[in-house]
């Protein structure tokens, strides 16, 4: 059975087209086990306990450090246990939306989703696919002004999930009608 990791990242609940887009996206693997995970139920952003416990061996944490790795431990069994990853995401100001940050600060993890070695950072998460549904009012897919794309597919790849995939309603904006039809045509031609 597959099982989907469905993140939402808009910070609009009603009337999102990303959250609309992912939602579309997840239906398409019909029988799949799916998680839901919405990041308009705010995570809290990496501090300083946090960083120290990363680079503290488990064995030794102190009780603040594995209470400040819970959520983190959680988010990254997520992320370990899908094989696809769908996330719904609007371009807010050119990137993604700050939950969205945070849960790519949250998961990506030394020893746990990565490695040091003496030839540099190793990807640990491997065999997944990423699908991001993404909306944005102005900003072009990919262009020189897109930072959102980028960063997502880098932050993934750098944790080891290098197939990803972009359904895109891009120019809501300026023209919502082609826009959402170039996303119609991206969710009808996924490999499901």
């Amino acid at each position: 059975m597959t099982r989907i990791l469905h993140i939402d990242a808009s910070a609009r609940i009603n009337g999102s087209v990303s959250r609309d887009l992912s939602a579309r996206i997840v239906v398409r693997f019909e029988g799949a086990e799916v998680t839901r995970r919405d990041l308009n139920d705010t995570l809290p952003h990496i501090d300083e306990t946090w960083v120290g416990a990363t680079f503290t061996p488990a064995d030794v944490r102190s009780d603040a450090q594995k209470e400040a790795l819970a959520l983190s431990d959680s988010l990254v069994e997520e992320v370990e246990a899908a094989d696809i990853i769908v996330i719904g995401l609007p371009i807010y100001n050119f990137s993604v939306p700050a939950s969205l940050k945070a849960w790519i600060d949250q998961i990506t993890r030394a020893g746990r989703t990565f490695q040091y070695t003496e030839e540099g950072p190793q990807p640990l998460l491997s065999g997944k696919r990423a699908i991001l549904a993404i909306a944005s009012g102005g900003v072009p897919i990919d262009s020189p002004v897109d930072f959102a794309t980028p960063l997502l597919r880098t932050a993934l790849g750098f944790n080891g999930i290098s197939e990803v995939e972009v359904v895109a309603a891009a120019g809501m904006n300026t023209d919502p009608e082609a826009a959402q039809k170039a996303a119609d045509d991206a969710i009808s031609t996924l490999a499901a």
